[in-house]
């Protein structure tokens, strides 16, 4: 098979890594460098290995039985589908913010025009909504794939030059942090990295809105391939933040501010430090145009999981359509940006820490999901899969519960 074909098959897992590599990565993982160098890189590896199943359960599921999670959660009790739906509809309005700054502070360095933050917000928001309105799934699937391959030529460069510029040896020493700020921290990294989990959903209406786009009935092993490209590659690029940040600003004794506007410059710093500054140009697009498609990504995914929710709670199709919800969610993100523009920092850290408290909640539902009677036997996960999975989520909520007793 070419590298041309290969590319082709691929949709989803690249969605997937879409929505991943945004503020996990640009945000989080070099904040996480920058004030512990290599320190939390076994929380970073962790997070990545016992989120897995939960993660791939989203794909294999839609491809062994042609139904997203949300069908499977009705069945598994219309209790549970309502659940579903208050968690998401809590969620997704802070979780949109929290990208959406941060593309409007990489905006506002990019292009340099003396707007407010919440007005580049405004404006994301609505070109965003335009790009939906034009291509929906077919357009996000094209771009994906160009976008995440911009951005991690340019990370890999980046990262290979700082390494080659530093005189400093490495420190591996893993840390486990200490207090209620450091511990939050963590918790935060740990929430969305590599993702929240309700992406899950989303990855299953992807890999169903992938079969309509192509007229290809998508194998569990073809739909695994593909999530298992995208998931590999938002690790591989976390690690990558984590090290530039390590190596750029760790004993630096320079922090990143809270503000998405300084946020911004600091982080297109971290590679033009590295690569000098004629590079500038091109970093602030990568970085630019990776958070763009998380924000669509996300303005996409929020809006077609309530309108499947919906749907399926009322056995048939209501006027809270897509559009509908896409239109709310732009307003909803707008109003929580008037009141947190001066504090990105403080919007994130509450988006990723309810991410992360409410990810055994998903962990939970999809194990059950992927292990019972809903799922048919031969596409089951297999006994390893199964310790891993029992074995992550007493990860999830045993760091949950020791965040609630640290506060």
């Amino acid at each position: 098979m070419s590298a041309k074909s290969i590319l082709r098959s691929l949709g989803p897992g690249l969605l997937f890594a879409g929505a991943a590599v945004g503020v996990s990565h640009l945000v989080q993982s070099t904040r996480a460098g920058a004030e512990f160098g290599f320190g939390l890189l076994w929380a970073l590896l962790l997070a990545n290995l016992f989120k897995y199943p939960f993660f791939q359960f989203g794909p294999r599921y839609a491809a062994a039985t042609g139904e997203t999670l949300l069908d499977g959660y009705k069945r598994l009790g219309k209790g549970i589908l309502i659940a579903s739906y208050v968690v998401s509809f809590v969620t997704m309005f802070i979780i949109q913010a929290a990208v959406t700054i941060v593309t409007a502070g990489l905006a506002k360095n990019l292009f340099g025009l003396s707007i407010e933050m919440v007005d580049w917000s405004l404006i994301i928001t609505g070109v965003s909504i335009v790009v939906l309105l034009v291509g929906r799934y077919k357009l996000l699937d094209s771009m994906m794939k160009y976008i995440i391959l911009l951005l991690t030529i340019c990370t890999i460069v980046a990262v290979n030059v700082a390494l080659f510029k530093t005189t400093d040896t490495f420190d591996f020493s893993q840390v486990l942090p200490q207090g209620t700020v450091e511990i939050t921290f963590l918790i935060a990294f740990l929430g969305w990295m590599p993702a929240p989990l309700d992406i899950s959903i989303w990855q299953s209406i992807w890999s169903l809105e992938k079969e309509k786009t192509t007229f290809q009935k998508i194998s569990p092993k073809q739909a695994i391939f593909d999530f298992n490209v995208g998931y590999i590659g938002t690790i591989f690029l976390a690690v990558c933040f984590v090290m530039l940040g390590a190596l750029v600003m760790h004993k630096s004794g320079e922090t990143f501010s809270g503000s998405g506007g300084v946020f911004a410059g600091q982080l297109i710093e971290l590679y033009t430090s590295s690569l000098g500054d004629f590079a500038y140009i091109f970093i602030a697009i990568a970085a630019f145009t990776t958070m763009f498609s998380t924000t669509i990504t996300t303005l996409d995914a929020s809006p077609r999981t309530m309108t499947l929710a919906n749907n399926l709670l009322f056995n048939k199709k209501t006027k809270l359509n897509y559009w509908f919800w896409i239109i709310l969610l732009g307003l909803g993100t707008y109003v929580i940006l008037r009141y947190f523009r001066d504090n990105m920092g403080l919007m994130v850290k509450i988006a990723t820490v309810l991410s992360f408290l409410t990810a055994p909640f998903y962990a939970i539902l999809n194990y059950i999901l992927i292990t019972g009677k809903h799922t048919p036997e031969e596409h089951r996960p297999n006994i390893y899969l199964r310790i891993l999975s029992i074995c992550g989520i007493l990860f999830l909520v045993g760091f949950s519960v020791w965040y609630l007793f640290s506060l």
